[in-house]
């Protein structure tokens, strides 16, 4: 079977999700690039990384969501950041699935640091445990 072809994009204000987007791509063997870039092409895995503000995912975020081409997309796998709750994932995946696009079911998520809260997240087991998860995405999606 020929290798799946892989994009991570994010969005991070704090650069939380950030550091997680660039272990991801370590993983999976490509760049992780901050959303608005477009995926060009078709890719067969897209790992979409956002943080939680306020209470939910940026407008920046379910912006891009729009954008993407389902056709052009086999499989979306989140990953997120957040100081108090996840909730990134359940409204990514409801925005996802609307414009016809897969969802991978399980998602990877870590504590962020804001301000007090947090503080080092993620750290180091955070972003080997990010690695892992990706590399696993990728050898049960391939």
């Amino acid at each position: 079977m020929e290798k799946s072809k892989v994009a991570v994009r994010y969005f991070s204000k704090s650069g939380n999700t950030k550091k997680l987007a660039d272990e991801i791509a370590r993983a999976v063997g490509c760049k992780a690039e901050q959303i608005p870039a477009p995926v060009s092409g078709k890719v067969d895995i897209l790992f979409l990384g956002a943080s939680v503000y306020w209470g939910g995912v940026s407008s920046e975020v379910k912006e891009y969501i729009q954008t993407l081409d389902k056709d052009n997309i086999g499989k979306v796998v989140v990953f997120s950041t957040s100081a108090l709750a996840e909730r990134a994932f359940p409204q990514m995946q409801k925005k996802l699935q609307s414009c016809g696009i897969q969802v991978e079911s399980r998602n990877f998520y870590c504590r962020g640091e804001f301000t007090a809260l947090h503080k080092g997240r993620p750290n180091q087991e955070d972003l080997n445990a990010a690695r892992k998860f990706a590399a696993e995405m990728i050898e049960e999606l391939h």
